[in-house]
């Protein structure tokens, strides 16, 4: 399969295209500055893609977008990160759509934010979106790839959870704290987490390159979400360190502002019904043993 992918240079598309060049798939980079050969140079901000470069690809998986927890959410920074999705992907489906030969499918990151806060309710792919930046972010976000949709390209819009690994991403920037005993709840501890393995998360992304059933919206998160609170001790047992402290609400929100209520302590308890109908097994669907798999310093998988 030939594989074109933007976002590589981040923990998921890192991981992906070592995973599908180690099952002989051939891989090619769609990238902003510094192409090596063979990637592909584009400028979503100012509309410059060159569409003849797209040709011939059976799959593309795209990833490109600003760190939604990286900075606190100015006003600017809440226009790169709305932009940097959906102008990338506006983009990148207008284009494909134009293609004497385009591919057969697109798999698009999105992001459980699209549910919003919802307290301790249980949600579906046929849950309504929530209310706040994230969720109109993930709106346009998903509606932007319309033309690949109306081209006949099946659209696959992954709803990432917090993806857990070893080498990056939340996990690798929770553990120094934990390790030194310092980890805890943030807030109240009582808001859901709808997290995934990054192992698992690989193997749905081939699933969904695969099976011709999966499109639209499918939650890419583990079947089993868990409280901060949960989380938080389910971290520091597998650490087999104490975490006692906790930052309270109002800290939180003063130290991150917008970013720091939507984003940490909203509360979103996703299942994954559309890749459990389709016979997905999760081989990480508890955080316990999650945690066991990807803190064994002798496995060096994800």
């Amino acid at each position: 399969m030939k594989i074109l992918i933007s976002g590589s240079s981040g923990l998921i598309g890192s991981s992906l295209i070592r995973f599908f060049q180690a099952h002989g798939d051939e891989v090619l980079h769609l990238v902003r500055s510094n192409p090596k050969p063979g990637d592909i140079i584009w400028d979503p901000y100012n509309d410059k893609l060159n569409a003849a470069e797209l040709e011939g690809f059976d799959a593309v998986i795209h990833l490109a977008g600003e760190n939604i927890v990286a900075k606190r959410w100015t006003p600017e920074q809440k226009q790169k990160i709305r932009e940097s999705r959906v102008k990338s992907t506006r983009l990148l489906s207008d284009t494909l759509a134009q293609l004497n030969h385009p591919p057969k499918v697109i798999v698009c990151a999105s992001a459980t934010g699209f549910y919003g806060n919802r307290g301790s309710e249980v949600l579906t792919e046929e849950s309504p979106a929530g209310n706040g930046f994230l969720p109109e972010v993930c709106q346009a976000w998903e509606a932007a790839a319309e033309t690949a949709r109306e081209r006949g390209i099946r659209v696959l819009h992954l709803r990432f959870g917090i993806v857990l690994a070893r080498q990056g991403g939340a996990l690798a920037k929770m553990l120094p704290a934990f390790r030194f005993g310092l980890g805890g709840r943030l807030g109240t501890g009582r808001q859901f987490w709808s997290w995934i393995a990054l192992e698992d998360l690989l193997r749905l992304v081939e699933r969904g390159l695969q099976d011709d059933r999966l499109s639209g919206a499918v939650n890419a998160v583990s079947p089993e979400p868990i409280t901060n609170a949960g989380f938080t001790e389910a971290l520091a047992r597998a650490l087999h360190r104490p975490a006692v402290l906790s930052v309270p609400p109002f800290a939180v929100k003063l130290l991150f502002g917008e970013m720091g209520r939507e984003a940490l302590l909203a509360s979103a308890r996703v299942r994954p019904v559309r890749l459990l109908e389709s016979g997905f097994e999760f081989r990480s669907p508890k955080l316990a043993a999650a945690f066991k798999h990807m803190l064994n310093p002798t496995d060096q998988t994800a």
